[in-house]
């Protein structure tokens, strides 16, 4: 199954995943949530082709995750920057979750090379699941719960 054809399953992930789970998508999500707004900035970032960017952006605005802002510095051509919605700023605790996964299951010897730190006392944080109460609770303590048949073979 391609990525497009997950656009309209039931499942939220095979949805999300029509999306985000195109090479490089999620990375462009990551440096937007670091402040990088111009393609140029993405393009030296992740080194990627600019018509790949130009796709992978374009699926990100018109899925309400970036916006397209016009912008025109003196003596130059018009360009855009691309902002994060409310839509992509909830994609921190995805990048987040990845980003503690991977420091936990593919360790560099350098150590992690991003760190999320609460602003208020400078110590880490975590992805957690909280309940209603603000309680976290620990993953044995969590039980899904498929509805309407799902899931099914085809995603």
């Amino acid at each position: 199954m391609t990525i497009a054809k997950l656009a309209d399953s039931s499942c939220a992930v095979s949805r999300s995943l029509a999306v985000l789970g195109e090479r490089w998508t999620l990375l462009i999500v990551r440096d937007a949530l670091a402040g990088t707004t111009k393609f140029d900035a993405f393009r030296e970032s992740l080194r990627i082709g600019a018509d790949v960017l130009t796709e992978r952006l374009a699926t990100l605005v018109d899925s309400g995750v970036l916006e397209k802002v016009a912008y025109r510095e003196p003596g130059h051509r018009g360009h855009f920057e691309y902002h994060l919605t409310e839509a992509g700023r909830q994609l921190h605790v995805v990048i987040g979750g990845l980003q503690l996964w991977g420091d936990a299951n593919l360790p560099r010897p350098s150590g992690p090379a991003t760190q999320r730190l609460d602003r208020r006392t400078g110590k880490p944080v975590r992805v957690a699941f909280v309940d209603e109460d603000g309680r976290q609770l620990p993953d044995e303590k969590i039980d899904v719960v498929y509805r309407n048949g799902f899931p099914n073979r085809s995603a």
